[in-house]
């Protein structure tokens, strides 16, 4: 079932909180709201559910507008952080109510809401606690009768709210996976709302990065995290090193350094420059890739890379965190140098495009 979003905008009294938001969902993807909390995105998976209506705009299920149908009416399962279960029903009865509330016309018999329910209990692997109580289960546990609850009805549309927000981070690692290998046996359309940007890149076919009400970008993880096309994306999706620097006429500076940019933009003065931890070139030995000396506070093996931090010596101020792969691991105190090759230039939210790499060089 796809999902269409055609310029939602939404407001409570005078605060505007989506701003004019279009999303194409194609059946039976797997999308994730990321952002940071006022970002809109819990208010627009609400609006899709039908439990909030939009100040204007549009809603279509497979090209049916549902824009003002009532959320019982859309066929939707829902799950909510804090699983909402009936404390005086067991396991099975709570999977079962969404059954057993169905207008009589499409109500199963009791033998047909008992094979739904078993096949539901084995599927989550929870068949030997169908007859214990919410008070009685773990949180995983929990969420996995939350969500075999929303999936007994059938529904269109899954839509989760912070789904694994009140779990530990064992648990949360083992349902993110259990959640995506059910999603690839039954194949539904699923969006939902996460602040944790290692479960949205884990778990979604695609994510939608939001802020203040806004879309920043949607996009497949790996290009979210490796293309960001905004400056809000590049600072939120992980760690980034940022240096401020200078433009004077075709050349980047920091302190005693500059990159040729290949042209001269038409912006001069103060910018920032942006590198994530594994982009930056580092290397035991002085080279053109990697000119400027910096010392080394921290190093922390991961195994495979080693995770640096590292002091600029005489050309910037801040540290630096760094990824050095392969090789021995540095000793603290050790000299390294750095290329800053793969960064990218912001003039506030405006990016600055150079033409090709920057090429590094000393300044006379």
């Amino acid at each position: 079932m796809s999902i269409e979003i055609a310029n939602i905008k939404k407001s409570f009294g005078r605060t505007q909180v989506l701003n004019d938001i279009s999303l194409d969902i194609p059946s039976g993807q797997m999308v994730a709201l990321l952002g940071p909390s006022g970002s809109g995105k819990t208010t627009l998976l609400r609006i899709i559910a039908g439990l909030e209506h939009q100040t204007s705009g549009h809603i279509r299920f497979h090209g049916t507008d549902v824009s003002r149908m009532h959320a019982r009416d859309r066929k939707v399962g829902f799950v909510f952080q804090h699983y909402a279960l009936f404390r005086h029903m067991t396991v099975f009865d709570n999977i079962a109510f969404g059954l057993t509330v169905l207008p009589r016309r499409e109500r199963p018999n009791a033998a047909a809401i008992k094979a739904k329910v078993t096949k539901l209990l084995e599927m989550v692997q929870l068949a030997h606690l169908a007859d214990r109580y919410p008070a009685q289960l773990s949180g995983g546990q929990k969420q996995r009768v939350a969500l075999a609850r929303a999936l007994a009805v059938e529904p269109q549309i899954l839509l989760l709210d912070e789904p694994f927000g009140a779990l530990d981070a064992q648990v949360r690692k083992e349902l993110r996976r259990w959640l995506r290998q059910l999603h690839e046996e039954l194949k539904f359309t699923s969006v939902f709302v996460t602040h944790d940007q290692e479960e949205a890149m884990e778990v979604a076919d695609r994510v939608v990065v939001m802020s203040q009400g806004n879309i920043e970008q949607a996009d497949a993880p790996e290009r979210v995290w490796r293309e960001p096309s905004t400056r809000f994306v590049l600072e939120f999706m992980g760690e980034v090193n940022r240096l401020q620097g200078v433009i004077r006429g075709g050349q980047f500076h920091v302190g005693a350094h500059r990159w040729p940019l290949g042209y001269t933009p038409v912006y001069q003065g103060p910018v920032d420059l942006f590198l994530r931890p594994w982009e930056v070139d580092i290397s035991r030995r002085t080279s053109l890739d990697s000119p400027l000396p910096v010392q080394v506070l921290e190093a922390s093996p991961k195994g495979h890379y080693t995770q640096l931090v590292v002091q600029p010596l005489g050309w910037y101020d801040e540290p630096l965190s760094v990824v050095l792969t392969g090789g021995e691991a540095p000793s603290r105190g050790e000299r390294l140098f750095v290329g800053l090759q793969n960064a990218r230039l912001y003039n506030g939210t405006e990016r600055i495009e150079p033409r090709g790499e920057l090429a590094l060089a000393e300044s006379a």
